[in-house]
C-alpha cells in the first residue's frame, strides 16, 4: 500500500527538490495539481484532505492557511515554513535532537530552518551534557548560498552578478532566533549574524566560544568527545575529530547533499573554540530534512531517498 503525498507549494525551490527526491520511489503516490489548480483554494483543500501526508513548502501565512484548510481531514503535515517551529502542538522535525519516536508518532511536524539546523546541531547536545551553560550569550555567524532566500533572492543574485557578499538581519530580529533559543535549550536569544554569498547552495554555521570564560570550564577536546558520542549512531550527521581542517569551503556548483558535517576547531590548550557546521541549505537544511522526516513518519529507513 502506497502513501499519498501532496506537496503544497511544489513549484518553489524546496518543493521542487523534495519532488526530485521522491522520483522513482514506489512507496509513495504523489498527488499533483496542474498550474491552473495549485493556487485554487478548493483544489488545494481537496488535495490536502485526500493526502495521507501533506508537505507544505509555502510562505508562513500560506502555510497557516493550508493547516486550516486541512482541518477535519486527519492528514499528517510536514511544514517546511517557519510558521510552526515554536508552536504548541507541533513536533520539531530534527530527529537527532528531538527523537525519532516523537516524529514517527506525530501528526504535525515542523521542519527546522537551515541556519538553526547547524546551530542547534552543534549546541543542543553540549548544553544537555552540561558542558556549555544554558545562560551563555551565544553568538552565531553563518553564511549561506542564495537559494535559501527563495525565488526573489535567487532572481536578484542571478540578475546582479556583481554581488560578492550580502549580510542582512541587521535589525537583530531574524525570525530564526526563537527557534534557535528554544530547541537548543537556552535562556537568552542568540546574537545571530547571517550572510549570503554568490553560490546557489551550501551553508557554513559557526559558533565561536571563549571556553576559558565559562564557569563550566570546558575544553575543545571534551566538546568534540561529547559530539562524537551524541552522533555516533547517525547516518546523516558526522563529526570530524581529525584536528584542524585547514580551511572549510563552499563551492559554487556543489551537488545536493542531505547530510551535515560538524567540526570542533580549538586553539592550543583548548580554551577557545570555533564550532562549525557545514550543510546544504536545501538538503539537511530543507528538502532533505523533509524527506528524512517523511521516511520516519512512514516507518521507513530514514535515509531512503537521501543524498548522502
Amino acid at each position: 500500500m502506497t502513501t499519498r503525498i501532496f506537496i503544497d507549494g511544489a513549484a518553489g525551490t524546496t518543493g521542487l527538490e523534495i519532488r526530485d527526491r521522491l522520483n522513482g520511489r514506489s512507496e509513495f503516490d504523489l498527488l499533483v495539481l496542474d498550474d491552473t489548480q495549485r493556487k485554487d483554494e478548493g483544489a488545494r483543500k481537496e488535495a490536502l484532505h485526500e493526502a495521507d501526508i501533506a508537505i507544505l513548502c509555502l510562505p508562513d501565512d500560506a502555510a497557516r492557511e493550508a493547516v486550516t484548510l486541512a482541518q477535519g481531514s486527519g492528514t499528517r503535515i510536514i511544514d517546511a515554513s517557519s510558521a510552526h517551529r515554536v508552536a504548541d502542538g507541533w513536533t520539531y522535525g530534527f530527529p537527532e535532537i528531538i527523537g525519532h519516536d516523537k516524529i514517527a508518532n506525530a501528526q504535525f511536524v515542523s521542519n527546522p530552518g537551515c541556519y538553526p539546523t547547524g546551530f542547534i546541531g552543534l549546541i543542543a547536545p553540549l548544553v544537555r551534557a552540561g558542558l556549555l551553560p544554558a545562560d551563555w550569550p551565544f553568538t552565531c555567524n553563518a553564511v549561506s548560498g542564495y537559494s535559501g532566500g527563495g525565488n526573489a533572492l535567487i532572481e536578484r543574485f542571478e540578475a546582479e552578478t556583481d554581488i560578492a557578499f550580502r549580510t542582512y538581519g541587521l535589525s537583530l530580529a531574524h525570525k530564526h532566533r526563537p527557534e534557535m533559543k528554544l530547541h537548543a535549550g537556552l535562556e537568552h536569544e542568540v546574537l545571530f549574524a547571517p550572510s549570503v554569498v554568490p553560490a546557489f547552495r551550501g551553508m557554513i554555521v559557526e559558533v565561536p566560544l571563549h571556553l576559558g570564560a565559562m564557569r563550566t570550564e570546558p575544553q575543545a577536546e571534551s566538546l568534540l568527545e561529547a559530539l562524537c558520542a551524541f552522533y555516533s549512531g547517525s547516518q546523516v550527521i558526522s563529526v570530524h575529530g581529525d584536528g584542524d581542517p585547514g580551511e572549510l569551503l563552499l563551492r559554487d556548483g556543489e551537488a545536493a547533499h542531505d547530510g551535515m558535517e560538524l567540526f570542533v576547531c580549538g586553539n592550543e590548550g583548548g580554551w577557545n573554540v570555533r564550532l562549525i557546521a557545514r550543510l546544504d541549505n536545501l538538503g539537511k537544511g530543507a528538502s532533505g530534512a523533509a524527506i528524512q522526516n517523511l521516511n520516519i513518519m512512514c516507518g521507513l529507513p530514514e535515509t531512503n531517498g537521501l543524498r548522502l
